[in-house]
């Protein structure tokens, strides 16, 4: 597929999170008419994996309505999210100023990121939660992350697992509870065509651009492209647990998220790498 072409299905992308925005805004899912509370959507071993961040660059990536975000500039880092979305980006700047935070949002595609930050290098890169399969270059992804990186800076990826992917990170329609592969686990085979008339979260049906495209990448994809474009892997984590209740045999954990009694399998992984 031409480069054209994948920036072709990209801008489909782009309305069709535009289009979301609204319902997502809306939802029980992410809560916003309440006080926003950040810190629900990490596990407790990102944060022992990122380290210290008061005072430290942080730049998020493909970063939606910003409800991570404004954890990194809760505690201390000079937090700056990016997403495509400009619907997104507006609604990401008025929940931020809401719950007071200071986080500066830009609107661009994340191949443009250097471009649009003007070459500006972060101390942290962070990306993840269903953002790596809206992209169909993982190789042009990790050259662009590494130019956003200092020396010595550390991209932290934290996206589900390709087997969750397999299985489907939501119910299909009349879908019991039993774990069935219906998806790709390994990339390759061109794009997946959704028509996404219902998102991830409760509400009411997407209204307008309803067409997206998906690429699946397997964890050794994402890190051949990080190792191609120079950077040095240091940790690899899986979990088995995830912040909402994807099946309803799921239990509540101690950290508020939610897995599989049995069998136990990743759903959930987080890699660090270093520039």
């Amino acid at each position: 597929m031409t480069s054209a072409e994948h920036d072709r299905l990209m801008r489909a992308n782009q309305a069709n999170w535009d289009a979301r925005t609204p319902v997502h805004l809306a939802s029980r899912f992410y809560c916003l008419d309440q006080d926003p509370d950040p810190e629900r959507w990490f596990a407790p071993w990102e944060w022992e994996d990122l380290g210290e961040l008061t005072g430290r660059d942080v730049l998020h990536l493909q970063c939606h309505l910003g409800t991570e975000t404004i954890a990194f500039a809760r505690r201390g880092a000079r937090a700056v999210g990016l997403d495509f979305s400009e619907a997104s980006v507006a609604a990401a700047t008025g929940i931020a100023a809401k719950a007071g935070a200071d986080v500066t949002y830009v609107r661009a595609n994340v191949y443009d990121a250097v471009e649009a930050l003007d070459g500006r290098q972060f101390d942290v890169v962070y990306t993840g939660k269903g953002a790596l399969c809206y992209l169909p270059d993982l190789n042009r992804w990790a050259e662009v992350v590494g130019r956003l990186l200092r020396p010595g800076g550390r991209l932290y990826v934290v996206e589900f697992h390709p087997l969750l992917n397999s299985l489907g990170p939501k119910p299909a329609p009349g879908e019991g509870p039993e774990l069935l592969l219906r998806h790709d686990y390994l990339g390759g085979a061109g794009p997946v065509h959704r028509d996404a008339t219902h998102t991830y979260t409760d509400g009411p049906a997407v209204e307008g651009a309803t067409d997206s495209y998906e690429w699946m990448h397997g964890i050794g994809e994402v890190v051949n492209a990080l190792t191609d474009a120079g950077l040095a892997v240091g940790r690899l984590r899986e979990s088995d647990e995830l912040p909402w209740p994807r099946w309803p045999q799921t239990v509540r954990t101690e950290s508020g998220w939610w897995r599989l009694p049995e069998p136990r399998i990743p759903l959930l992984y987080g890699l660090l790498a270093t520039r």
